[in-house]
């Protein structure tokens, strides 16, 4: 509900006029309205009032749903947020909006239904109560988010400074290590040997030193710049929050306030529920099922591939570009927004995974029996640049991010680490193996899904490891892709058959096959989202092709 404000109204404070004495000179706050002599009373006139007409029924500010709607309250709900000289009048049934007669004619004219408000009032039920009730729930999880997205901001500057520290003391230890190490290989010597030592020790300091400035100094650079980068994306998140908060306080004021005017009532009851939508969409919780309109292939195989593609991971780019990684060859490869191959990176094992840190630095998870990373790579226009990277003392089967915390998998646990590396905790473990393999997260960090490609299974988990729901398919076989999308839907490659689902944010049921072997799906090994052309990308194992869905 972009451009929402009723900050001029001040609905909920009496200390603004929001309903003004009819009957005073002086303009004074109303207190009371009496629906027999349609007027409204102050204070003082109430009690001139109360004395003359003493069999009227006079209803005070606890009451006052009796009351008519204040002007500046039905100014605000009548006003086109569009055309802002323009009353709406209308609702297009086919985009379910609100619409002046400007909207109707140049946005609606093809439409199968737009129908005059007044002719809805009877037809449709405004439930302002149940709404009232949805908008407070909604208003509740808004705060919950900001506070923990806040919280998040702070956990960022915490590991840079943690990662930074660690850096100086590593370089001071190497120092101390050495000159120590010079101490006792100085004991004994003549005094030009000495003299050669010192200047030995001194070309060795410098080098330590100039070692960290080229190297650790790099790194450190590197993790400033995501970290603000981070940084910038949940703070615009938490300003996306704040706003929408107080736009649904202001609509449950008006809802609890509004009276019995039937039009004035239906078009709050259709403004609440596209901004608890949208509130429910940064909260990741849409259930807005994808429809798919239409399908591409394209081909990404480079002249120097040993053999068949085998795409592991997806990852889309805020500004078009798709990054795969190819496991058979040991590949990272840039698509462009067309998706040609147009840079890629050869690793030094297999690419198991890879996800989005900023809009231009992914990581990549890498395995062998003997190598297991996590490799940042940054797109710097058409190239990629490998930055740094870290060990891990276990496999990496699958690797996401979320606003600074690195969730991997190894097949049997579900890890969490910092930027830097630093391993925060084990949240799941399943001695089986091949049953954590694949990771995603929802918007927010509050839901965490893994599929156990052994068991068949969808596993759902609270942000600390609990698990709160699981869902079974026979289609779920397979070391099968796995994505949340930025609104939360849940996609998910099968195996048998192959096919693309849809699962439930809640993760506890299917919502839809969206694409299926009929629709050129073979062997679906990885899965993405992409918000900035509307598609679904699917990797194929062992095939040089991926299939983009186009979808609303």
């Amino acid at each position: 509900m972009a451009g929402l404000s009723m900050s001029s109204l001040a609905i909920s404070s009496d200390e603004v006029k929001d309903f003004i004495c009819s009957s005073c000179e002086e303009q004074a706050n109303a207190e009371f309205y009496c629906k027999t002599c349609l007027k409204l009373y102050c204070g003082k006139c109430i009690q001139l009032h109360d004395k003359w007409f003493k069999k009227h029924s006079a209803y005070g500010r606890n009451d006052i749903k009796t009351w008519p709607v204040s002007k500046e309250v039905e100014e605000f709900l009548l006003k086109c947020e569009a055309h802002k000289d323009h009353k709406i009048e209308m609702l297009c049934d086919d985009h379910s909006q609100l619409c002046c007669t400007k909207c109707a004619f140049n946005n609606h004219s093809q439409c199968s239904k737009v129908t005059q408000i007044s002719e809805l009032t009877n037809s449709q039920p405004t439930g302002l109560e149940g709404l009232s009730v949805e908008l407070e729930t909604v208003m509740g999880k808004i705060k919950t988010l900001q506070i923990s997205q806040e919280a998040s901001i702070q956990s960022l500057q915490r590991t840079y400074k943690e990662h930074r520290e660690v850096m100086i003391e590593q370089m001071c230890g190497n120092l101390n290590t050495y000159i120590d190490e010079c101490d006792n290989n100085s004991v004994g010597t003549s005094g030009g040997n000495e003299q050669y030592l010192k200047e030995e020790m001194c070309t060795s300091v410098l080098s330590i030193v100039n070692e960290f400035d080229n190297i650790t100094a790099k790194e450190l650079n590197e993790m400033k710049d995501e970290v603000i980068s981070i940084k910038g994306s949940v703070t615009s998140s938490v300003h996306k929050c704040t706003s929408l908060h107080s736009d649904l306080l202001q609509l449950l004021e008006i809802v609890q306030k509004i009276g019995d005017n039937k039009e004035l009532c239906l078009i709050a009851s259709i403004k609440c529920k596209h901004i608890i939508q949208q509130a429910l969409t940064l909260l990741g919780k849409s259930g807005k099922v994808f429809k798919v309109q239409g399908k591409s292939e394209y081909n990404v195989r480079i002249p120097s591939d040993s053999v068949t593609c085998g795409i592991s991971g997806i990852c889309a780019l805020p500004d078009g570009q798709v990054l795969v990684t190819d496991y058979n060859n040991k590949r990272v490869k840039l698509l462009s927004q067309q998706y040609q191959s147009v840079s890629h990176w050869d690793v030094n094992a297999y690419p198991q995974a890879i996800c989005l840190i900023t809009p231009s630095e992914v990581a990549v998870a890498v395995n062998t029996s003997y190598i297991h990373e996590v490799q940042f790579i940054t797109v710097n226009q058409v190239k990629l640049v490998l930055g740094r990277k870290f060990q891990l003392q276990h496999e990496c089967t699958g690797i996401v991010h979320h606003q600074g915390d690195i969730l991997v998998t190894s097949g049997k646990e579900l890890y969490k680490y910092t930027l830097s590396g630093k391993l925060i905790c084990r949240l799941y473990e399943d001695l089986d193996y091949n049953t954590v393999y694949n990771c995603a997260v929802s918007p927010t960090g509050d839901r965490l899904y893994i599929n156990s490609y052994r068991q068949h299974k969808l596993l759902t988990l609270a942000r600390d490891g609990t698990l709160l729901a699981t869902y079974t398919d026979p289609a779920l076989e397979g070391r099968r892709g796995l994505h949340v999308t930025p609104a939360g839907q849940v996609l998910v490659c099968g195996d048998y058959p192959f096919t693309v689902l849809q699962v439930g944010w809640k993760g506890k049921s299917k919502l839809a096959n969206l694409a299926t072997q009929e629709d050129g799906v073979w062997n679906p090994e990885s899965v993405c989202y992409s918000s900035t052309t509307s598609s679904i990308i699917v990797g194929q194992w062992w095939s040089d092709n991926i299939l983009v869905f186009r979808v609303e």
